[in-house]
């Protein structure tokens, strides 16, 4: 039981880095690119909709949104990008783990700027 879960989380890592691929792809519609980029956005930031430190509601948002947002994003990008971003991941997979630096620095400078705005708005809620 415990090797088909840790199939099903190699499955969903797979996906989501072909769903990056397919983003990146111009014959992605739009509204898919939106879908697809905040799925992918969401999946390998550090940081999550509900900290995993609280008991159960922790991983429901790993266990439900992504999966769910991958099942949406799947369905919107046309089948012959998917099957190219498949394969082009695959490639990838087979030659190493893809690192991308510049998708961790932009991650990285989204949450901050985030935390830096919570934190002056909490200043003036205060303050006022």
């Amino acid at each position: 039981m415990l090797q088909n879960w840790k199939n099903r989380v190699r499955q969903f890592k797979f996906k989501t880095y072909a769903l990056y691929l397919a983003y990146r792809d111009l014959r992605t519609p739009w509204y898919a690119r939106l879908v697809a980029a905040a799925v992918v956005a969401y999946a390998f930031s550090p940081i999550d909709l509900i900290p995993d430190f609280i008991p159960v509601l922790g991983y429901l948002d790993d266990l439900v949104i992504v999966p769910l947002g991958i099942f949406l994003a799947l369905k919107l990008i046309p089948p012959p990008v998917m099957a190219d971003a498949e394969a082009k991941a695959e490639m990838l997979r087979q030659q190493g783990k893809p690192v991308s630096r510049a998708g961790a620095i932009i991650i990285v400078a989204i949450w901050l700027a985030l935390a830096a705005l919570g934190i002056a708005l909490a200043g003036r809620i205060i303050g006022a």
